[in-house]
């Protein structure tokens, strides 16, 4: 469990205690539903924290996993963030803004580190990488800058007037400039993979969501606090930016989800075994609610709070079944007992899977007894790469 991967967990169940406490229709009970939530992301992050300081092992080098070090800042910054809108019931506001603090400065550090060394790392180090097809996962390490971007706009009330207020607000936009443009070129390379039916590792599809639903989240959050550190032009032009940037980006992410949605079908209808990825579900769809909800906000449209509670509902089956099926996994030993750098073969082929480095090698076809085991260990394939000839 000292994997990066891991940490999609925290996401998942964090991002479903903070759309809560932002969905435009609220029920009684659900503002309590989310404060447990938040709880157990909390648990999350702190038994995996420890995890991984108690079993330290680099995973940089791997082409696979090397992405996934996005997600423990964006675990880092979706907890803080809940503490803020939902801890301070429990801890009261002044320590949930003291703890969002902690994790927000924590999680943007880490995350601006991803955005550029594991990119990096990609241009240089990663063996094959001009080879390997793009998947949902290259996003993960470019959306933590968005994720500060957003939930740096709830900390800009707390933060001193003046300067520190305008740096807070102006370095924002920054981050959220920063990953955008990031994940469109990658957003772009994942649908050319797709067009030549590249595109592995398919629950990570859903990725594409995440930059999608938290820009919106971000431009209409960062455009209603903008009045409290810059002047009436900028901020009103602020303000009608998030709903103008918002609304097309929404039908956009909608698009996404939709084939995405027919992928994940297609795939099921010839068996996905479960894996880590499956969290890929789950955070990137709470961003499009948490998106939704701003809109709702900002227009008052009741298309937006229709919406957005629709997609809290689907966040919440996914989050459910997901994370049953992850206890289970943790339970039986199945998601903890395996080793990563696993590479199976397929004659005339490698099979790259998340863990390892692709390698030259004879041996047979992977049979459906071995990928299931692989696949529920986290391993999940990514692709077939032929052997140079």
């Amino acid at each position: 469990m000292n994997t990066p991967n891991w940490y999609a967990s925290v996401m998942g169940t964090g991002i479903v205690a903070t759309a809560a406490a932002s969905l435009p229709l609220q029920v009684p009970g659900l503002r309590a539903f989310a404060t447990v939530v938040w709880a157990l992301a909390v648990l999350l992050l702190l038994a995996l924290t420890a995890a991984a300081l108690a079993h330290r092992r680099g995973h940089h080098l791997d082409p696979v996993m090397a992405h996934f070090y996005g997600a423990p800042p964006m675990a880092l910054l979706t907890v803080g963030a809940g503490t803020l809108l939902l801890g301070r019931d429990v801890i009261g506001t002044r320590a949930a803004v003291d703890i969002d603090w902690v994790l927000w400065f924590a999680g943007t550090l880490a995350g601006l580190f991803t955005a550029a060394a594991i990119p990096y790392l990609q241009f240089t180090r990663h063996p094959g990488a001009d080879r390997r097809p793009a998947f949902g996962g290259w996003l993960m390490p470019v959306v933590p800058p968005m994720v500060s971007a957003s939930t740096g706009a709830l900390l800009v009330p707390y933060a001193p007037a003046g300067q520190a207020r305008l740096t807070l607000v102006l370095a924002c936009y920054a981050m959220f400039g920063l990953s955008l443009l990031a994940s469109l070129v990658i957003i772009t390379l994942i649908w050319g993979a797709l067009v030549r039916q590249q595109a592995g590792m398919v629950p990570t599809l859903w990725i594409g969501l995440g930059p999608l639903g938290q820009s919106i989240t971000a431009a209409n959050l960062l455009g209603g606090v903008a009045g409290l550190a810059l002047p009436a032009p900028y901020a009103d032009a602020l303000r009608a930016f998030g709903v103008l940037f918002g609304v097309p980006v929404w039908g956009f992410a909608l698009l996404w989800a939709s084939l995405a949605a027919a992928v994940t079908i297609r795939a099921a209808r010839d068996h996905l075994p479960f894996a880590l990825t499956w969290w890929s579900f789950t955070f990137p769809v709470g961003t499009v609610v948490t998106g939704t909800s701003a809109l709702a906000l900002h227009t008052g449209a009741d298309l937006f709070r229709v919406a957005a509670a629709l997609f809290y509902a689907g966040l919440l089956a996914a989050w459910a079944v997901v994370a049953v099926r992850t206890a289970r996994g943790v339970i039986r030993g199945e998601l903890t007992s395996a080793q990563g750098g696993q590479v199976q073969q397929v004659p005339g082929h490698r099979l790259v899977v998340a863990g390892g480095p692709p390698q030259p090698g004879a041996g047979q076809a992977l049979g459906g007894r071995d990928r299931d085991a692989q696949a529920a260990a986290g391993l999940q394939v990514v692709h077939a790469e032929p052997l140079a000839r």
